[in-house]
Parts: C-alpha cells; sequence; structure tokens
C-alpha cells in the first residue's frame, strides 16, 4: 500500500543550521603558540644584541670605569664635564644642529614650494633626483662644496686668472660658516620630501579659487598652503636636528679645525689621545641627546599619521552630510582673499525663502556660514 504523503510535506525542504548555530573549530596548528611565536622572535633578539646592544653596554660600562682604577664611579663623567673643549664642542654641536634645521626648513620650504606649484620645464625630474639624493653620503657634498668654494677651487681659480691675484676671496669653508653650509645643502632634501608629499594633497582648486577673487602669492601661501606643511615641516625638521647632531662626515671633510663638536671630540680622544674612557663619557652624552630628540622626532611623526587618518576617515564617518558646495569653497577663497564673507550667500538665501516659503537657509549659503564659521 502506498505510502500517502501531503503536499506540504512533499516540498518541504529542511533548512541547514545558520552559522550562529554552529562554532566552527580552529585547528590545533592554526592557533598560535607562545613558544612558536618565542623560538620566532629569538633569533632577531639575540641579533640586536650581539650586534647593537652589547657593544653599547660595554661604552656605557667603560664611561664608568677611570683609567688604570678598579671599580666603576662617576669620576670621568665629572673630569669630562669640567672640560672646556667639552663645553665648547657641545655647544658648537647644538648651534650648528639648531642653525643647520632653521637653514633647511626655510631653504626646503622655498624649493618645494616653487617644485610644486610653479611649472618648469623639468620639475618632475627634479622631483625625482631629491629622492636620489637622499642616497648619498654627507662627505660627498662637502668634496663638492670644496671643488667650487675652496681655497683652490673654480671659483677662486676663475677669480686668480681674472685678476691675476696670488689668492682668491673666498676661504670660508674651514669656518663654522662653511660647517652650516655644507649641512644645509645636505639636509634639505630631508625636509623636501615630506613637503612634496603633503603639498600634493593641496586643492588646487582652492588656489585658482582665492586667486581669482583678488588674494595676493604671500597671503595663499599663508593661508592655504602653509597650514597643511605644517606636520610636514615639523617632522622634517626634528629628523634633521636629529641628524645634524650626529653629523661627522662633514666636519671631518671641510678640515675646519677650530670647529669641534661631539663626535669630532670622541674621534679626537679615541684616536689621537687614547683617552678611551672620555670618549665612552662624550660618547654616552652624544647617545642621550640623540634618543631625546628621535622620541621627539617620532612623536611628531606619529601626530602627524594620526592627524591624516582622522582627516582620511572624517568622510567615511559623515557619509550622510552634503558635500561641500562650489559655493563653499568660493566664500573660503573669498574670505581668503578678503577676509569677509561672500555678499551673493545673503542674496541666495532671500531668495531661496521667497521661493519656498520656509525659514530655512539655502544649501549654498549654510555651506558658507558653515565656512565662515570656521573661518572666524
Amino acid at each position: 500500500m502506498a505510502s500517502s504523503a501531503t503536499p506540504s510535506s512533499v516540498g518541504t525542504v529542511h533548512a541547514a543550521p545558520t552559522p550562529s548555530n554552529t562554532t566552527p573549530r580552529r585547528s590545533r596548528s592554526a592557533a598560535p603558540r607562545p613558544l612558536s611565536r618565542l623560538l620566532w622572535a629569538l633569533p632577531p633578539i639575540a641579533a640586536l644584541g650581539i650586534v647593537f646592544l652589547y657593544p653599547l653596554a660595554l661604552v656605557v660600562r667603560q664611561s664608568f670605569t677611570p683609567d688604570g682604577e678598579g671599580g666603576h664611579s662617576t669620576a670621568p663623567y665629572a673630569d669630562v664635564f669640567g672640560q672646556a673643549v667639552f663645553r665648547d664642542a657641545l655647544l658648537n654641536t647644538v648651534l650648528i644642529a639648531v642653525g643647520a634645521t632653521v637653514g633647511a626648513l626655510l631653504l626646503g620650504f622655498v624649493l618645494a614650494l616653487i617644485i610644486a606649484f610653479v611649472p618648469f620645464p623639468g620639475g618632475r625630474a627634479l622631483s625625482r633626483f631629491i629622492d636620489i639624493f637622499l642616497a648619498f653620503p654627507s662627505f660627498l657634498i662637502t668634496l663638492a662644496l670644496l671643488f667650487v668654494y675652496g681655497t683652490t677651487g673654480m671659483a677662486n681659480g676663475l677669480w686668480t686668472d681674472l685678476t691675476g691675484a696670488r689668492e682668491g676671496p673666498l676661504d670660508f669653508l674651514h669656518t663654522p660658516w662653511g660647517v652650516l653650509l655644507a649641512e644645509i645643502t645636505y639636509f634639505t632634501p630631508f625636509v623636501m620630501r615630506p613637503l612634496l608629499a603633503a603639498f600634493s594633497q593641496v586643492e588646487t582648486g582652492q588656489l585658482e579659487a582665492a586667486s581669482s577673487l583678488g588674494a595676493r602669492p604671500a597671503r595663499i601661501v599663508r593661508q592655504v598652503i602653509l597650514p597643511e606643511a605644517l606636520p610636514a615641516l615639523a617632522a622634517g625638521g626634528a629628523l634633521v636636528l636629529v641628524m645634524g647632531l650626529n653629523e661627522f662626515g662633514i666636519v671631518l671633510f671641510t678640515g675646519a679645525k677650530d670647529v669641534v663638536t661631539l663626535p669630532m671630540l670622541v674621534y679626537t680622544k679615541a684616536m689621537l689621545d687614547g683617552d678611551y674612557t672620555g670618549a665612552c663619557v662624550v660618547a654616552v652624552v652624544n647617545i642621550v641627546l640623540s634618543v631625546l630628540l628621535y622620541a621627539l622626532y617620532r612623536s611628531v611623526v606619529a601626530r602627524t599619521g594620526a592627524g591624516r587618518t582622522r582627516t582620511k576617515r572624517a568622510p567615511a564617518a559623515t557619509k550622510r552630510a552634503p558635500r561641500p558646495t562650489t559655493g563653499t569653497a568660493k566664500a573660503q577663497a573669498h574670505r581668503a582673499a578678503t577676509g569677509k564673507a561672500h555678499p551673493a550667500a545673503t542674496g541666495r538665501a532671500q531668495a531661496h525663502r521667497a521661493a519656498t516659503g520656509k525659514a530655512k537657509a539655502h544649501p549654498a549659503a549654510t555651506g558658507k556660514a558653515q565656512a565662515n564659521r570656521a573661518g572666524t
């Protein structure tokens, strides 16, 4: 006898269990183990300790060990800190590093501004050359300056050929000014690279609108471009300050005997005087200053990156918010040019209320009002 099946039971399809009801099983091989992580981390930690940390620990230990005496004490530090040559070297290092940082920031900002916003033949090739320039060693820049501005360089040779004088007028590379010029020349590309990246994010529409409304180039740079460049300037300046504090090749190759910095003092005490304990003391001081400045550099870079991340995530968080209209950009540009709100905003708002009979302001006027509030 055939089994009688109801139509509802024939067409019924049993649903598979939903993923929420099932608990996936993770394989033991896929689960990370603390022991395996430790085994993978041991080789790089050991290599770092052998190559870097152990020699650094020896330097710190030697700095607390007086020559010809046993035990450890702070007498070497008191001896080195009481020397006038150390105080002069510390002052020269700080002044040259700060001067090179300020000069590189000013020159790098101007050059990056020209490359980014002033079209000229070869601008793209010059921007690519900056990346190659970053790989050059510092002593090559010093040798190039010696060939041009040295006592027997091209400039002095041309002067003696034209005037018949025995010596040329240029003899400044062996002074602190020559060291400062060489460091500014070498460190400027390290400022230009982040600035060019920041300038590439500036909208040219705002610049063109501000220029069409009568804003002068100096005001456009001050109110539109400079705020975008401040994070890059801070990061580049901190990096140049760290590098200038530890620069050794430029000071050595310029032959400036009267310019003694902390790295030069380490070289003099260790190689010429044989005072290894004093050299280690100066090296420890230089390391401490470098670590502090590097921490400042990383802090600036982290804040810059966090600011850019918030800027990029802001549109995603406000998807329903209306995009700024053309009137908003014009209002911002008008305010940058004249310092006042755009006059067309009031007329459009009145016309919108007369046409719709609503008290709600015109969308363009709303955008311009927001731009006015942001500006004031």
